[in-house]
């Protein structure tokens, strides 16, 4: 229950060792985009990879090929959707959010905060979070597709707004 055999635990370490090798290297070379802020298609792709990792590292009927031709292939997968993203608005609505506005001019906007399920207490605590004390010192709160909130303060002079990501 607790050991099994020395074969199996040095199995781990030179295939996992391997196969986290593999992971980073392809991930360098498919470029910033596969571990930038996580929308939900993002966090799909690397929850596939972590999966396929354990499963690479503990399964004794996954050879580390067979880890590494998955991992090349969600990773391609990803670039695939991104690449068509970027060129097809169809495709980007698919796999993206949209921002929503949930405060305007120091307003919570009642149907968005409901549509995103998002309570009063955290916008009051995204303005906090910017250094705001109410919500009069703010123009806008967004929620941006990777679910942070964007605080967007009142000028106090009427002009120009200044924005805290």
């Amino acid at each position: 229950m607790f050991f099994s055999n020395w074969n199996s635990l040095g199995r781990i370490v030179l295939v996992g060792g391997l196969a986290y090798v593999a992971l980073v290297v392809l991930l360098r070379v498919s470029g910033k985009r596969v571990l930038s802020k996580m929308n939900a298609f993002d966090l799909v792709i690397t929850i596939a990879l972590g999966s396929t990792l354990a499963t690479v590292m503990l399964s004794k009927n996954v050879a580390l090929l067979d880890g590494v031709l998955a991992f090349a292939l969600l990773v391609s997968l990803q670039l695939l959707i991104t690449w068509l993203s970027v060129r097809s608005k169809a495709v980007s609505r698919m796999v993206k959010a949209e921002p929503t506005l949930l405060v305007h001019r120091g307003e919570m906007l009642p149907g968005a905060l409901k549509q995103e399920r998002v309570v009063e207490a955290e916008i009051l605590a995204a303005a906090r979070e910017h250094g705001l004390m109410s919500l009069a010192e703010v123009e806008a709160i967004i929620l941006e597709t990777d679910g942070s909130f964007s605080v967007i303060r009142r000028s106090p002079s009427g002009g120009e707004a200044s924005s805290t990501p």
